[in-house]
């Protein structure tokens, strides 16, 4: 009988202890789910003013004009994202190419051109310069196709490569890329362009590099009862 009331006793000691740790256990941690992966696109883009493709790469070339409406720049469209968009592309100076110049040691410049990127509603993200020398046609990128010259070859071509890197903040869905400044120094003197339209530097190879967000929600319309 002792034995028996012994092992009851035992019995209703280690029950609530067992209990109290069982209520004293977390429910598991519901971990959240990663981020997307980083993606790296071509975006869309609106090119107003296409310099065209190069005759080696066949990588398209786009005009950088000067001005100071977005709506009027090279526009960027960035897709559904969550987080800032980093847009990079190589800024280029343009050259118009003169064999004769070339032959009488006459072709050197100079060039500086700035350029800004710019949200719709005109505000700077930031400014992006490039800055070289030309002297022969070893100091071109490369020819640019569609032209009347030798091989179809364009005067207008692509010199010096500055890579650029700019982050758009998340809230942005387009941006505009605008021409601000021209300084070209020549045997001849020294000129600086800033007029509407003019342009000022060329780009190419233009990516963007996000994490996919979800689409926009679109409006809900409600029906007018009849």
């Amino acid at each position: 009988m002792r034995r028996l009331v012994a092992i009851v006793g035992v019995a209703l000691v280690v029950a609530p202890a067992a209990w109290a740790g069982q209520a004293r256990r977390k429910p598991p941690v519901r971990r959240a789910p990663p981020p997307p992966a980083l993606k790296k696109v071509a975006p869309e883009m609106d090119c107003p003013s296409p310099l065209g493709a190069g005759l080696t790469s066949r990588r398209p070339y786009c005009d950088v004009l000067s001005g100071r409406d977005p709506a009027t720049g090279i526009l960027v469209k960035l897709p559904p994202h969550r987080g800032p968009v980093t847009l990079t592309f190589d800024l280029h100076n343009r050259q118009t190419y003169s064999e004769d110049q070339v032959k009488a040691k006459r072709a050197y410049a100079s060039y500086t051109a700035t350029i800004g990127v710019l949200t719709m509603d005109n505000t700077l993200v930031s400014r992006a310069v490039v800055q070289n020398e030309f002297r022969t046609a070893a100091d071109l990128v490369e020819r640019i196709g569609g032209g009347a010259g030798p091989g179809g070859m364009k005067a207008v071509a692509p010199t010096g490569t500055e890579p650029i890197a700019i982050v758009i903040p998340e809230k942005e869905d387009e941006v505009s890329i605008l021409g601000e400044k021209l300084t070209v120094e020549r045997i001849d003197g020294t000129a600086t362009y800033t007029s509407a339209g003019r342009p000022i530097a060329v780009i190419s190879n233009v990516m963007i590099e996000y994490r996919p967000g979800p689409p926009p929600r679109k409006a809900v319309t409600k029906k007018k009862a009849k």
